[in-house]
């Protein structure tokens, strides 16, 4: 399905940031984004999980599990993406695949390989822990080696896969996955525990590993007003422990949703956690280009650099530079009459897209703000024959055309 088109001068790019929420306010865009989501949860619900069953060793037996591939997946791209490991994938699995699919649509996440493990027969064994240590028994460890031993491997060799990983689990399964965060190699870099019923001292140990983490690394807890009693007592100490851990390679996120119970929680939950920890993934918007770029230190291209550069760094893979990020640092650069930023942008929007109408606009609008219109002209009339984008078309660089030719003549 393709996306909404809307073209708009990028002079006008901070209004429509800033303005956006107030413009779907209006009866068309409604209609729009009801018609996008109605059309979006049809394509979910065609494209069926994969089940696949996997012998493991470790437990003697065949293990199902679920996948889900990012839309558009080729084998044939060497792409890289994250990977999602959903424990309790019997019931998990859907709301967790579904917010991923929603967010990598609109570019706010970049789309992964999901994978959930059906354990509704074996759920008390995988995921039960010892009175007196209170960590795996010998059963659960069988689970907990199948997927570190066997299952990550597995799926390593059958995927292009990045450094990032995140594991999701409720109940039990989301004390369970604080185990991997214990290990002296963490397996994971971002855990989603969904009003987890921690074994005792769970809390303790991982308030005590997190300040001794060298890597970027995740970690997000919630629980509800109507959760589990004797869950929400240990969820509440817990925070009180997390939240006071001193780590700049720590980001914890603690949501307590109010009217929701122990299993409405997660519906609420994932997509909030999910937005936490991809936030640095996000298109610039409204909020940060009033607040970070223009207010930043150096100038808007740097800005974009690092911004980038991040991404990199924290979820192990390059993100090519969006549209959307183009016209906002270009709006800052005209902003700031900062041409040796836009005359760098352009050169970036030129070698990103070298088929695209959006090398040619940004060349073209380097050259007008310099002041040289032959030029900006030239380029503007080279962009005609290119392929048109999400938000330059020809009628954008026709408009751009007629202008200088008014002002400057043929």
């Amino acid at each position: 399905m393709p996306r909404t088109k809307q073209i708009l001068d990028i002079e006008s790019f901070p209004l429509i940031l800033l303005n956006c929420s107030r413009s779907l306010k209006s009866m068309k865009m409604k209609h729009l984004l009801q018609t996008s989501v109605f059309i979006l949860l049809i394509n979910f619900v065609g494209a069926q999980a994969i089940y696949e069953s996997i012998y493991s060793s470790k437990l003697e037996e065949e293990r199902e599990i679920k996948l889900q591939l990012p839309r558009n997946y080729n084998v044939d791209d060497k792409v890289a993406y994250p990977l999602v490991i959903v424990l309790d994938g019997d019931y998990l699995f859907e709301p967790v695949a579904g917010n991923i699919d929603f967010q990598s649509y609109w570019d706010d996440m970049p789309g992964c390989i999901i994978v959930g493990i059906n354990q509704a027969e074996t759920r008390d064994t995988d995921l039960e822990f010892s009175d007196d240590m209170n960590l795996p028994t010998r059963d659960s460890s069988k689970f907990f080696e199948f997927v570190g031993m066997e299952l990550l491997p597995y799926l390593e060799g059958k995927f292009d896969l990045t450094p990032f990983r995140v594991i999701v689990g409720h109940d039990l399964s989301a004390n369970f996955l604080s185990y991997y965060l214990l290990k002296e190699v963490p397996l994971f870099r971002a855990y989603i525990a969904l009003s987890p019923e921690f074994a005792p001292e769970t809390s303790r140990r991982i308030s005590e590993r997190l300040p001794e983490m060298t890597e970027e690394t995740f970690y997000y807890l919630a629980t509800s007003d109507a959760d589990i009693k004797v869950l929400r007592e240990d969820i509440l100490e817990a925070d009180g422990l997390l939240k006071n851990v001193s780590n700049e390679k720590i980001h914890y996120k603690f949501d307590d949703f109010q009217d929701a119970n122990h299993y409405s929680l997660v519906g609420r939950a994932i997509p909030k956690a999910l937005n936490e920890i991809f936030a640095m993934f996000k298109p610039i918007n409204g909020k940060e280009y009033k607040e970070k770029v223009l207010t930043f230190s150096g100038t808007p291209f740097e800005y974009l650099t690092k911004k980038y550069d991040d991404i990199e760094y924290f979820y192990g893979f390059k993100k090519p530079v969006i549209e959307n990020d183009l016209r906002a640092i270009a709006a800052a650069c005209e902003k700031k009459n900062d041409e040796e930023s836009l005359e760098k942008l352009a050169k970036l929007a030129q070698k990103t897209y070298p088929d695209s109408m959006i090398g040619a606009y940004y060349l073209g609008l380097y050259y007008e703000t310099a002041g040289r219109p032959k030029k900006a002209l030239q380029r503007y009339q080279s962009g005609l024959l290119l392929t048109p984008s999400q938000f330059i078309d020809k009628d954008v660089l026709l408009d751009k055309i007629y202008k200088i030719k008014d002002e400057f003549g043929n």
